[in-house]
């Protein structure tokens, strides 16, 4: 047995000793000095329990104890090690059930060297990538920031918000895809632009709203065309992606990509570079993609509708956007705010209104969020002609509303922060918690997965959270 104590093993176990020996062989070739062998699957665990391993491929029929046996254990104990599963042609179906388990890929055997070689490597980078946003995690609840300028437009005071915007502030130098998720109306292009001017990118920021799109307009969009393509293509296109060079790429509705472009955009992102229609010459791409969805992708992944290795890339970095009725602090900040705004554009004096409206509001569960409200207030400054705002400029819209017990301050004007207030360390770390909770379902075993961290150790921060709550 072959290891390096500097780099996480790659872990091979089959009880099969002619394809444990070959197996190694070829992936020593490639990773030399990394690769372990075991024929017993019982020995991974306590192995595991001791060192570091950066991918395992696992034979999944094994006496003793079977893969499918292991992954669970693996998946809950080690969330951060991609497994790949190793199965006959006739157990394809159960190969499949392990990835909706949390495995990262199957392989058929005979295995090709290629294959095996090219799912470990990417296998591998998983695993890099996985360690990276663990390390910006922690370096994001390691110091307190001021908030950058380029949130400045996303009007909030609410301290989930500003955890969000300390985490983006720290991945927005990174050249990874993220994946911006939350309700409509939200603001997820708001949260990507912000990201793309944090960044300090020199290219632009292109977005795309990829609904309703067939893979002949989404590629064509994003990939542009050779001259003569197809009937109609008269000229040569640019896609969008050339325009966003050096910049960033914003697609939003990601969850209504269809299969076929799928399969695409992971290359692009796999491999950065694409394809224009009618060429055969590939071209490199400088952008860097973020994307946004109001959709459940893991729902989606379950149901066949999205492929997992292509939300494993997106969501190197991600985020979830709280709804308008969690943040309901931020109710009289926005009404201001867009009152204000709505007079401006209708060249009116910002009408005054009564405390009742913001209280009236906070009972309403907004489904269209922040746009919502927006809308809503534009409305009723654009009929308003004299006297004070009241919950009946509303009631239309809103409808009859059971009324909070406790109104909701009327903020004039955004004071500076008070230290009693400023989101404390503690705070931003809950708050990533929560994010990963709600990205995960609610299922604890995932969350600790996003957040790179072991379920006790979750058990652990969410135990402290409530006693100091």
């Amino acid at each position: 047995m072959n290891s390096s104590d500097h780099l996480p093993s790659i872990v091979l176990v089959d009880d099969e000793e002619e394809i444990l020996f070959t197996s190694s062989n070829l992936l020593a070739s490639s990773f030399p000095n990394r690769v372990v062998t075991f024929s017993d699957s019982r020995s991974l665990l306590p192995f595991l329990a001791q060192r570091q391993a950066a991918v395992i491929v696992l034979d999944l029929q094994m006496p003793g104890l079977t893969g499918q046996e292991l992954l669970p254990q693996i998946v809950y104990l080690h969330p951060q090690i991609p497994v790949v599963i190793m199965t006959g042609a006739n157990a394809v179906e159960t190969a499949i059930d392990c990835m909706k388990q949390g495995a990262f890929d199957y392989l058929l055997k005979p295995v090709e060297n290629s294959r095996l070689i090219t799912t470990v490597t990417r296998a591998l980078e998983l695993h890099r990538l996985r360690g990276e946003v663990t390390s910006l995690k922690r370096s994001l609840l390691g110091a307190e920031q001021e908030r950058h300028p380029a949130f400045a437009q996303i009007i909030t005071g609410n301290r989930k918000m500003e955890g969000l915007f300390l985490y983006l502030e720290s991945i927005a130098v990174s050249q990874q895809p993220a994946l911006i998720s939350g309700e409509t109306g939200v603001g997820k292009e708001l949260f990507a632009r912000a990201i793309h001017m944090v960044s300090g990118r020199q290219g632009a920021f292109v977005a795309l709203n990829i609904a309703g799109l067939d893979d002949v307009m989404f590629s064509d969009t994003l990939f542009g065309h050779w001259k003569g393509a197809y009937t109609g293509a008269s000229q040569l296109r640019e896609g969008i992606i050339a325009k966003a060079a050096r910049g960033t790429l914003f697609l939003d509705e990601i969850g209504d990509l269809n299969p076929l472009s799928q399969i695409k955009l992971l290359r692009l992102l796999q491999e950065n570079e694409y394809f224009p229609l009618g060429s055969d010459m590939a071209k490199r791409s400088s952008a860097r993609v973020i994307v946004a969805t109001n959709r459940d992708l893991p729902r989606l992944i379950t149901g066949g509708e999205f492929r997992n290795d292509l939300y494993y890339r997106l969501s190197t970095h991600s985020c979830h956007i709280p709804p308008l009725r969690e943040r309901q602090d931020d109710l009289p900040l926005l009404f201001d705010h867009f009152l204000r705004m709505a007079a401006t554009a209708l060249e009116k004096e910002p009408p005054l209104y009564d405390e009742e409206v913001t209280r009236y509001l906070a009972g309403y569960s907004f489904p269209g969020n922040v746009r919502e409200l927006q809308a809503m207030i534009h409305d009723a400054v654009a009929r308003h002609s004299s006297g004070v705002l009241s919950p009946e400029s509303f009631r239309e819209r809103v409808g009859h509303l059971p009324q909070e017990t406790k109104p909701l301050p009327i903020l004039r004007e955004v004071a500076p922060p008070h230290p009693d207030s400023f989101p404390k360390l503690k705070d931003a770390e809950m708050n990533l918690i929560r994010q990963a909770l709600v990205a995960a379902g609610g299922n604890q075993g995932d969350a600790a997965l996003l957040l790179g961290i072991s379920r006790k150790a979750l058990n652990n921060r969410l135990s402290r959270g409530r006693s100091n709550g």
